[in-house]
């Protein structure tokens, strides 16, 4: 990504406050000063590509260099950023003021600096913010010895050395429980939820190693209770354990709710926790229960513009997830608004999966509505990107989809040129959900047998696998994204799916 890019990014994640704030920083300067113009040339088009944006600055001043005037721009926008998150944000407000002891040592403010020292470790310490601790403490001690220990004694310098080593010790028990965590939550990411026993004993290995740590560990504080809640509550909603998973999540949303002055700034671990506990009750169809929840979403907010985004993101697939699940794909108005506005404005401040979540539910909700069409927009808007997406296990969900909608079109020889293509996928990666291949060979089976008496003949012969799948748990996490196999028995007995999905509903296995 090029300055003039990385700046266009940059102008278009700013909220309208911190725009404010920089035009108010920037309110003495000359309006024609050329950084002034190209924030406004970015402010006013969204969209702008780099190409156009320099040919539009180069119209409007021929006195500045664009490439210069850029890397200036994107300087001044991230100390403007960096002013207000000091006031936002304990953590950056911490470090700033370990970086103001170092000048009042330096202009040999001596007590000042040391004054401003004791405040900032009484306040690291009640954030338990131990890297803001870990460096003030230090500094500390570096500059009574620049000093030659003045006004303090041996048992003083001892205790405080003592102090030290404990900080790095819950430092290192806490980045060796975030490592297990971050690995658990790359697994599931790029190879998916467990779908064979080779990858539930991998993951059981993960597990060991997380109960040794925790076992060992004789330290209690905020963050590794966190990450030991997490780890356990994302192990086992991959194994398909999502009663469980629901009392793990539910035990980490009360930590969060009693030390709410813990928070990062945006609380990303909270959002993660608030979206395990609404997966969790979805997947045992509990949609009453989701309502508290979805509604501790809506009163979240961060000065980060993707935090919002992805918040708002999550508000709107399960408050629509109840309805997908029993079928009900209609989508009022304002909802289909804010779609709209998900997939159109805010698509490109999400990350690589939520975008692939947002455009593969918003292209089953229209399959859902036969408007098929529309739902291949939104397939290709992902299906034809960068193959950044294609190692996603979700990926594997919009090919079937797509292939659903060239099931109903008659397109064949898509189907069976994707389908070889799916296989050879499926074999190179040694794994896949037997609902993905058994929906291959319905697939690739043609349209079902036109009378009634074939139909229910070739439904006998496939509700039983069917029937095995779905009392499967590894299955089921494939079907949570969407009931292939309610689809299936739409098509075998031509009974409309809206119909089959309020059954399977009212009667759970």
């Amino acid at each position: 990504m090029t300055k003039s890019e990385s700046l266009i990014s940059l102008v278009n994640s700013m909220t309208q406050h911190e725009k404010r704030a920089f035009k108010m920083a920037s309110q003495n300067r000359n309006k024609k000063s050329g950084y002034l113009i190209l924030f406004d040339l970015i402010s006013g088009q969204k969209d702008i590509s780099a190409t156009y944006l320099r040919d539009q600055f180069s119209e409007l001043t021929e006195e500045n260099s664009f490439d210069s005037t850029a890397k200036y721009l994107y300087q001044i926008l991230l100390n403007t950023l960096l002013d207000l998150r000091k006031e936002q944000d304990s953590y950056y407000y911490l470090f700033n003021e370990i970086l103001k002891a170092r000048i009042l040592f330096e202009k040999s403010l001596y007590d000042d600096s040391f004054n401003l020292l004791t405040k900032t470790i009484e306040k690291a310490q009640e954030r338990e913010n131990y890297y803001a601790l870990l460096l003030a403490s230090k500094l500390e001690l570096e500059y009574l010895l620049a000093l030659n220990f003045p006004l303090v004694n041996e048992k003083e310098i001892l205790s405080k050395q003592f102090k030290i080593n404990e900080i790095i010790n819950i430092i290192k028990k806490t980045n060796v429980q975030s490592s297990i965590y971050e690995l658990l939550k790359y697994r599931l990411v790029h190879q998916g939820n467990v779908r064979t026993q080779e990858q539930k004993q991998k993951l059981n290995d993960l597990v060991v190693s997380e109960m040794s740590i925790v076992s060992s560990s004789n330290i209690a504080n905020f963050e590794i209770n966190k990450f030991h809640q997490l780890f356990q509550a994302n192990y086992l909603i991959s194994v398909g354990d999502y009663e469980s998973a629901l009392r793990s999540f539910i035990e980490l949303n009360s930590l969060f709710e009693n030390n709410r002055h813990l928070w990062n700034n945006p609380p990303m671990y909270y959002l993660l926790t608030i979206e395990g506990v609404l997966d969790s009750l979805r997947s045992i169809k509990n949609y009453d229960g989701m309502s508290y929840f979805i509604n501790q979403l809506k009163i979240l907010h961060s000065p980060s513009v993707n935090y919002n985004a992805n918040v708002k993101c999550l508000v709107f697939l399960y408050e629509q997830f109840p309805q997908i699940d029993r079928g009900f794909f209609q989508l009022s108005e304002s909802k289909m608004n804010e779609l709209n506005d998900l997939v159109e404005n805010k698509l490109h401040l999400l990350s690589r999966v939520r975008q692939a979540e947002i455009c593969l539910y918003a292209a089953i909700i229209s399959f859902g509505n036969h408007e098929l069409t529309k739902a291949s927009k939104f397939l290709n808007m992902i299906v034809f990107k960068v193959k950044d997406y294609h190692s996603l296990p979700l990926y594997r969900t919009f090919r079937l989809i797509k292939l659903m909608i060239a099931y109903d079109t008659g397109n064949f020889s898509l189907i069976s040129h994707e389908t070889l293509s799916i296989k050879r996928e499926l074999k190179m990666l040694g794994q896949g959900f037997l609902i993905e291949k058994m929906m291959l060979t319905f697939l690739n089976n043609q349209t079902p047998p036109t009378s009634k008496f074939d139909r229910l003949k070739l439904w006998a012969k496939v509700s039983e696998k069917l029937a095995h799948i779905e009392k499967d748990a590894n299955e089921r996490q494939a079907l949570r994204i969407f009931d292939f196999t309610a689809w299936m028995e739409s098509k075998i007995l031509k009974i409309p799916l809206v119909t089959i999905l309020q059954r399977k509903q009212q009667n759970p296995l």
